[in-house]
């Protein structure tokens, strides 16, 4: 399955909110680039908060583990979280289970050949060449977006 095709699937499950849905894929993507070390510092994180085989699945050539919601709150940390719904219009416990669904994916694709890239940042123009733009994803959703700001 392509990651446009998951994304779309993990949003298709909800008529609400697909705009401020797709706009959280970048918001994430702004996260972990954000991250002190990116992709790097965030693979960190989950080692450091119990979370290592699970991330390290994602980053690894074999299948992706699944990741609760609130292993992803307890990773990332409940404050960013917040900020994170907060920019995306959606609520704590919604933006905990997208991003549930989404993180493996992301990682998954920003790392093709099992290596984090070597300065740790997500290419974001490829990632969202691969969704057909942030714009795209939300066409396919059913709902508004707006571009992300540089």
């Amino acid at each position: 399955m392509s990651l446009l095709d998951t994304l779309a699937s993990s949003f298709g499950n909800s008529s609400q909110g697909g705009g401020a849905q797709s706009g959280l894929v970048a918001i994430a993507m702004e996260f972990v680039n954000n991250q002190p070390g990116g992709l790097t510092g965030l693979i960190q994180r989950f080692h450091e908060n119990g979370a290592g085989d699970i991330v390290s699945s994602w980053v690894g050539n074999g299948e992706n583990k699944p990741i609760s919601s609130d292993t992803v709150t307890n990773v990332l940390g409940s404050d960013a979280v917040s900020q994170m719904a907060q920019k995306a219009g959606l609520s704590g416990d919604q933006v905990s289970g997208i991003l549930a669904s989404v993180l493996p994916h992301l990682v998954n694709h920003a790392t093709p050949d099992g290596q984090v890239p070597a300065n740790g940042q997500l290419d974001v123009s490829s990632l969202l060449g691969s969704l057909g733009g942030i714009g795209g994803l939300a066409g396919l959703l059913g709902g508004k977006s707006e571009e992300p700001k540089a």
